[in-house]
C-alpha cells in the first residue's frame, strides 16, 4: 500500500469525527462537510514523517479551517439575507405521524446552535474543542493565536452563554400544540397579559445571527421582556412540527423566512429559538400542522 492509499485510508476512520467536529462549529452539514474535505487537502499536502497522532493533528487542522470559515461568514451575513430563505417544503396531513417525528425530535441541538452563533469565532472554537471534544488548551491556543490561559478564559465565557441551554420539552405533542396555538393567538391579538400566562418566568428567546440581523434581539431573558417581542406579531406564523416538536414557522410570499422552535414544559414556554439562516432552515425537519379549531 502506498502512502498516498494509507493516508486516505486512515483519513477515512477520522472522518466521522471530523465532520462532528466540523458540524458543531459550524452548524451547517454543507459547510462541515466543505470543511472536511479542505482537511483532507491540507493533508495530503503535508509532510507526515512528524506527525506522532493523525487524530489529534486532524482535529487541530479542522479546527483552524472552521475557525477560518467562522471569521469569513460574519462578512457574508448580508449576502445569505438577500434570499428569504428556501421554499417551504410541507408534506399532507395524513402523511405526519407526530409520534414518528417526536422521537426524530433534536429541540436541544437546534438550541444550542442557536445559543454557540451568538458567540464569536475563538470562544465557539474553544467551547466546541474543549467542552465537546475534550481538546486541551494547550491545543486549542495556536488556533486561535492566544495563551492557553486565555483560550480557557474563551471556553469559560463560552460555557456561561452556553449553561442552561436544553430543556426537556413535554413529550406529549397535544398541549404542546394547545400552548402554541394560544401563545400565536395572544401575540396577533398583542395580549400581553395572555403572553404572560404562557411563559415561564424564566423563559428565554435567542435569535441566530440571520434573525438577528433581520431585526431580533440574541437573547432576551424573564417572561415579561420577551411578551413585549411578540406584542402584534406572528402574523404570518403558523404552527408546525420543528425537528419533532411543536413550534411555529413564518412563510412570507410562498418562502419560509423564519423557525421558532418553542419548548414547552409543564404547560409553560421556557425557550424559544428563532432561527432564519437560510442553509440552517434547509436542515429542519419541518411539517406544518392544520389550523386549530
Amino acid at each position: 500500500m502506498g502512502e498516498h492509499d494509507w493516508l486516505a485510508e486512515r483519513f477515512e476512520a477520522e472522518r466521522s469525527h471530523l465532520r462532528a467536529v466540523a458540524y458543531r462549529m459550524l452548524g451547517s452539514l454543507v459547510e462541515a462537510d466543505d470543511a472536511v474535505q479542505e482537511t483532507w487537502l491540507r493533508l495530503s499536502r503535508a509532510d507526515t514523517s512528524n506527525i506522532q497522532n493523525l487524530g489529534a493533528w486532524l482535529t487541530t487542522v479542522i479546527g483552524r479551517v472552521c475557525f477560518d470559515m467562522l471569521r469569513a461568514r460574519q462578512s457574508r451575513r448580508e449576502e445569505l439575507l438577500e434570499e428569504l430563505g428556501p421554499e417551504l417544503g410541507t408534506r399532507p396531513e395524513d402523511t405526519i405521524d407526530p409520534e414518528e417525528e417526536a422521537l426524530m425530535a433534536d429541540s436541544v441541538g437546534l438550541a444550542l446552535l442557536v445559543v454557540l452563533d451568538s458567540l464569536n469565532p475563538a470562544e465557539r472554537l474553544a467551547f466546541v474543542l474543549h467542552d465537546l471534544f475534550d481538546a486541551s488548551f494547550e491545543e486549542i491556543a495556536p488556533i486561535v493565536g492566544r495563551s492557553p490561559t486565555a483560550a480557557r478564559q474563551l471556553a469559560s465565557r463560552a460555557r456561561r452563554r452556553v449553561r442552561g441551554v436544553g430543556a426537556l420539552p413535554d413529550a406529549d405533542l397535544a398541549p404542546q400544540r394547545h400552548v402554541v396555538d394560544a401563545f400565536l393567538a395572544a401575540s396577533r391579538a398583542g395580549d400581553f397579559e395572555a403572553l404572560l400566562t404562557l411563559l415561564d418566568p424564566a423563559v428565554v428567546l435567542r435569535a441566530d445571527q440571520a434573525a438577528v440581523a433581520a431585526g431580533s434581539h440574541e437573547e432576551i431573558r424573564g417572561a415579561a421582556a420577551v411578551a413585549k417581542q411578540f406584542l402584534g406579531r406572528a402574523q404570518n406564523a403558523r404552527p408546525a412540527l420543528v425537528n419533532g416538536a411543536v413550534g411555529a414557522v413564518v412563510v412570507l410570499r410562498g418562502r419560509l423566512f423564519l423557525t421558532l422552535a418553542i419548548t414547552v414544559k409543564d404547560g409553560k414556554i421556557v425557550e424559544i429559538s428563532a432561527v432564519a439562516d437560510p442553509e440552517r432552515l434547509r436542515q429542519l425537519t419541518l411539517a406544518i400542522l392544520p389550523d386549530g379549531d
